[in-house]
Order: C-alpha cells, then sequence, then structure tokens
C-alpha cells in the first residue's frame, strides 16, 4: 500500500502525506491535485488491499444497498432508509438490476479489504446510505473501481455523485417557525458533529438565530437514535434550563426528547416546543403529533437509482450532487410562548 502511495507521490512531484491526504477525503489538497492522484490510484489499482485488478469487468446486474449498523435498531428496518430503500426498488424493477440489501458493520468499516460483496465481485454499484459511513471506507470503495453513490451523506472535498436533502433550508424553515410562536431561548440536540447531514442541520438552526441577534445553544449526542435524543435532552437542559424550545436533528431524537421532558414533569407543548426533522412515520403517531421537517425520502431513493442507472451507461460523467426540497409540517407538539 505504501509503495504505490510512494510511487503516486513521486510521479506527480508531491509529498506521500498529501497523495494520503487524498486517497483519504482529507483537506490541503486542491482540486485538480487531488483529481490527478485519484485518477492514477485508480489506473494502479489501489484500494487498502481489496484486489480490485479487474473487479468491474464482469457484470452481475446486482447493486448493493449498504446501512451501517446502529445500535438498538436493525438497520433495514430503519424507517428513514427504508423508505429510500422502497424509491431504490421502484426504479430497479423497471430494469435488469437487482438490489442487494446489508448492513455495515464496525468490522466491515475498520477493514474494508473484507468487505466480501466488492473482494468477490458480488455487485456492479453500490450506495452507500447514510451520514455515519466514514470518510476512508468511502474512498476504499471509490478506489475498488464500482461506482459508489451517496445518499445523505456527501464528502468534504471529493467530488462523488450524491443524493442529500435540503437540510439547511429544512432547519432554517423549523427554527423559524419556533420564533414565529414566540420562542427565543431555543436549544439543539444534534447527532455527531463529523455527520454531514447534523452539519448542515445545525447551520441552518444557527443562520436563523443569528439573523435574530439569539444564541443557540447545541448538544452533539453520539447517534440519533430516541435513547440518545433522551441523554442530549437530559444533559442540556442541565445546563439551560431555562429553555422553551428543541430542535432536533432527527424525529428518534426529537421524540426522545419529548419522553425525557414528560418524565423531568414538563409538557409537551405547553411548557417546551419541540420541532424533529425527517417526518418518518412515528412522528405523527407520537404523543403528541411531532412537529417536523419533511423529507420526500422515496424521492431520494429514486433520484439515486435514476443516477446510478445513468453511471453505469456513462461511467465518464462528472460527479453531481442532487438535492431534493424539504417541508415544514406543523403538528401538536410546537405552541406559541408563553402558553395562553
Amino acid at each position: 500500500m505504501s509503495g504505490i502511495i510512494n510511487q503516486i507521490a513521486k510521479e506527480l512531484g508531491v509529498s506521500g502525506a498529501t497523495v494520503s491526504r487524498a486517497l483519504n477525503d482529507r483537506p490541503g489538497v486542491g482540486d485538480d491535485l487531488r483529481e490527478r492522484i485519484l485518477l492514477r490510484a485508480q489506473e494502479l489499482n489501489y484500494t487498502p488491499s481489496l484486489l480490485a485488478r479487474g473487479l468491474a469487468k464482469s457484470q452481475t446486474y446486482n447493486v448493493g444497498f449498504f446501512i451501517r449498523e446502529k445500535p438498538g435498531i436493525p438497520a433495514q428496518s430503519d424507517p428513514f432508509y427504508a423508505e429510500i430503500l422502497h424509491g431504490v426498488e421502484q426504479i430497479a424493477s423497471r430494469t435488469n438490476y437487482q438490489v442487494t440489501i446489508a448492513t455495515l458493520t464496525d468490522a466491515i468499516v475498520s477493514k474494508p479489504s473484507e468487505f466480501r460483496f466488492v473482494r468477490e465481485k458480488r455487485i456492479d454499484a453500490m450506495i452507500l446510505a447514510g451520514p455515519d459511513i466514514p470518510s476512508d471506507f468511502i474512498m476504499a470503495m471509490m478506489q475498488s473501481g464500482i461506482p459508489v453513490l451517496l445518499v445523505d451523506n456527501r464528502l468534504s472535498f471529493t467530488p462523488i455523485n450524491c443524493v442529500n436533502s435540503d437540510d439547511e433550508d429544512g432547519a432554517y424553515a423549523a427554527l423559524r417557525h419556533l420564533l414565529a410562536l414566540g420562542h427565543t431561548r431555543i436549544g439543539a440536540i444534534a447527532g455527531p458533529a463529523t455527520w454531514a447531514s447534523s452539519r448542515r442541520r445545525v447551520n441552518g438552526y444557527n443562520l436563523a438565530m443569528i439573523e435574530v441577534g439569539h444564541t443557540l445553544y447545541v448538544h452533539h449526542g453520539d447517534y440519533t437514535t430516541i435513547t440518545s435524543g433522551e441523554q442530549a435532552f437530559t444533559t442540556l437542559m442541565k445546563h439551560h434550563p431555562e429553555l422553551t424550545a428543541i430542535c432536533a436533528i432527527n424525529d428518534s431524537m426529537a421524540i426522545g426528547a419529548i419522553r425525557a421532558a414528560k418524565r423531568e414533569g414538563k409538557r409537551v407543548p405547553d411548557d417546551l416546543s419541540v420541532v424533529g426533522f425527517d417526518d418518518i412515520p412515528w412522528a405523527a403517531l407520537n404523543d403528541p403529533p411531532l412537529t417536523t421537517v419533511h423529507i420526500p425520502k422515496q424521492q431520494m431513493g429514486k433520484e439515486v437509482a435514476l443516477r446510478l442507472m445513468t453511471v453505469l451507461s456513462e461511467p465518464d460523467l462528472l460527479p453531481s450532487e442532487i438535492t431534493v426540497p424539504v417541508r415544514l409540517v406543523e403538528r401538536a407538539s410546537t405552541a406559541a410562548y408563553p402558553r395562553r
């Protein structure tokens, strides 16, 4: 592995550290140089021990849809990605391709060389779903020679085909909704700051608060589950008990926040307003029904599948990002402050 990095560095007249940064989606490399490094790495079949030589030449008519393993939630039953997957399958059903679904465990992510779907040439392309798939694993998959598309994620520095919701606009709308209801002491509970969608949503919340001269108080959890929402809410309120409204980075964390608030004797929305994000099926069934940002998840799945089919037929197309619009859905978890 280091031999190929040194070879590329020597050929292009740069340091091995520069080559390594480009191959791992790290900053500090110009766009043109990054593209040259990635192209040369692919020509040399560089990938962390994936034995990628000739990998993409035999057609299987299988497309992989891969989701990161999450604590307490079987990947294939995650309500957000289940709807995206349904959109992918609707498009795939019109073609000769079949969709293979699998979970990316911590062991696989830490050792991409052991990812059997690539090593054993089981797929012609892959969709990696979710912001919790790390960039080094994505870069390793890209270097395998198999087309890689992201949904609900993007790389920070390396161009890649991806489909995302308009997270910043949706978060901005959610927080403007709370401001219009009279709330000014607002907090946000988010996922890890390294996750692309989490960063974009927090940016949207912050933008709306900055416009009116207020401070947004943010706590980042380790995950975006109901349990992590409960924990993040408890920690945030411990430091800022004056908050009257909470924006959650997704519906699961919002539901967790509502559960924790009820345990603390707070009434939602009388004492505390809560807004979610995603509009999963649980949101409308929650008590109270959750105000949230609706993402057209099946549309995201269709968009990434259509782009995938285009890439398979025209592999020389430049990578692009597709952004789908979102909208605020007002339900009963938010109310005017002070409550009259």
